[in-house]
């Protein structure tokens, strides 16, 4: 029933802590992309800080005065206070498009302005396939179970959002470990700061006074200077011209956009197990235009509504903390503070933020979900496990190419294959596993689940789909291609058959489990 509701108040106390949160992780994105594309891919200054961030930038902030609308619309709707979704650059898409698509390019001919300009082009394109999925997100949403949904996100929070930074907390404990004290403290502790400081905030504070102290960190004002967002038309339709000239990009393109429209269903999910209901072609339509709008303006990157909704209602933010975002970025932007910040604030001090982000999610997934379908979570999981193993694989062959090693085999190797697999690495399944990991992982989940509640038909057709995706390429394969019969596609296809036919003929073993579960309180973060 809708409730009328026009008190909805954008910021709240718990805003604060939030903002902290949500800006780190889109600063930490900001800083990493930066250097990549400044020392790896050569890409001059005025590229990277004059166009890239400042274009990233009008995305994030497009992307949050949607999401602050969309707030306060459902807030009116269902009569309570709610908490804005996260917004910002995907970071799992970052990667893809950084080594996938402007990566080859600049290898191929050296040119770092092509490379770029390539990159705008995907980025547009990625950005109309994003807003495609609208078509099909809120089906998809009605009969994929809640926890294959959640455990993919789970996977990837475990692993990239998690292990990563509390890894870099690692590498440099002295500073890490004052940041991580705090965090634990303040946000998974929930215990009081003194003068209620935002633990968020105190953290990064007593990490870069560590850094400084120590002279890990250094106060330079290089590259400050003022980058006017401007559209850059021209090169965006050649980065496009150049994309239908070598049709073979798309094949990285498609795949990694059909992914970012599905971590935002799934952050939808995440969100409405939290207690906060968004609709979901809409979320997906302004993921895809904001892609858009950045990439007009020169950002490459694709974005998206972030995991970690559930942390930030935890803290009892509303949508304060996004506007915060979208007001501090963009100055960060314009003004070329990134780069002072880069110089200023430690990856080590930002990262026990990050942690806390993977706990929540990994937390309010295990509350939101039945107990018995965490059997479907924990698998939805796995696969992002080997997607990890595969891409430090490949960081350990460069590192050894770099430091001068000569007649190596190339990972994938027949040879390096067999004695890794010799030494219990298994390089083929990773990879097969890591190849399109977020949907192996959403139809894994989706077809334990199906299964556990004797809904067999349904994970009969998630098995089919399967099928079919991994026929043409879109997961186990590198590559899009027309339809091939491989042992996993066929493997798929057996597994949808017998969940079709074998309940016809054993109609009394699916009698019970048919029935419908009894309900369980779903509780809130916040409860």
């Amino acid at each position: 029933m809708r409730v009328g509701r026009n008190d909805y108040t954008l910021f709240s106390r718990g805003d604060f802590s939030a903002f902290w949160a949500l800006f780190t992780d889109n600063l930490v994105n900001l800083m990493v992309l930066a250097g990549i594309c400044q020392f790896v891919f050569q890409m001059p200054a005025d590229i990277v800080y004059g166009k890239i961030v400042p274009g990233a930038a009008i995305a994030i902030l497009a992307g949050v005065a949607a999401y602050v609308l969309l707030a306060k619309r459902a807030a009116a709707q269902h009569g309570r206070d709610v908490t804005a979704l996260p917004y910002g650059i995907s970071t799992p898409v970052m990667f893809v498009y950084l080594f996938g698509v402007i990566g080859p390019i600049y290898w191929a001919t050296n040119d770092p302005v092509l490379a770029w300009q390539v990159g705008i082009g995907a980025g547009f394109m990625g950005g109309i396939v994003a807003a495609f999925g609208a078509l099909v997100g809120p089906w998809l949403k009605k009969v994929t179970p809640r926890a294959g949904m959640l455990g993919t996100l789970c996977g990837i929070a475990l692993v990239f959002i998690g292990t990563v930074p509390l890894a870099t907390v690692f590498e440099n404990p002295f500073i890490g470990f004052a940041s991580m004290i705090i965090i634990l403290w303040g946000l998974v502790g929930r215990f009081r700061l003194p003068f209620n400081i935002p633990a968020g905030l105190l953290a990064l504070m007593v990490g870069t006074g560590v850094a400084l102290a120590t002279g890990q960190s250094t106060i330079s004002f290089e590259g400050v200077g003022f980058y006017p967002p401007v559209p850059y038309l021209g090169d965006l339709m050649a980065g496009i011209q150049h994309l239908f000239n070598h049709p073979e990009l798309f094949l990285v393109l498609v795949p990694v956009q059909i992914y970012n429209f599905i971590e935002t269903m799934n952050n939808v999910e995440s969100a409405e197990a939290a207690g906060d209901h968004y609709p979901v072609a809409t979320c997906q339509i302004t993921d895809g235009v904001g892609t858009m709008i950045g990439a007009l303006f020169g950002s490459p990157f694709p974005t998206a509504a972030y995991i970690g909704h559930p942390a930030y209602k935890r803290m009892g933010a509303h949508a304060g903390y996004v506007i915060g975002v979208g007001a501090v970025i963009p100055l960060a932007a314009f003004f070329g503070l990134l780069a002072f910040l880069n110089n200023l604030i430690p990856v080590a001090a930002a990262a026990p933020v990050l942690v806390f982000v993977a706990l929540s999610l990994i937390t309010n997934t295990a509350h939101a979900v039945r107990t018995d379908h965490m059997a479907a979570v924990t698998i939805a999981m796995m696969p992002h496990v080997s997607s990890f193993l595969i891409i430090k694989w490949g960081s350990l062959i460069g590192a050894l190419g770099a430091t001068g090693a000569t007649g190596m085999l190339a990972l994938g190797d027949p040879k390096l294959t067999a004695a890794l697999l010799q030494q219990g690495a298994h390089y083929e399944g990773h990879l097969a596993l890591s190849q399109g990991a977020i949907l192996t992982g959403l139809i894994w989940g989706a077809i334990v689940a199906s299964v556990i509640d004797g809904k067999f038909r349904n994970a009969g057709g998630f098995a089919f789909a399967a099928f079919a995706m991994a026929s043409v390429g879109i997961i186990h394969s590198a590559t899009l291609h027309w339809p091939e019969f491989t042992t996993v596609s066929l493997g798929y296809l057996i597994a949808a058959a017998f969940l079709f036919i074998y309940p016809i003929f054993h109609r009394e073993d699916a009698a019970e489990p048919e029935a419908e579960p009894i309900a369980t309180a779903q509780v809130s973060p916040g409860e």
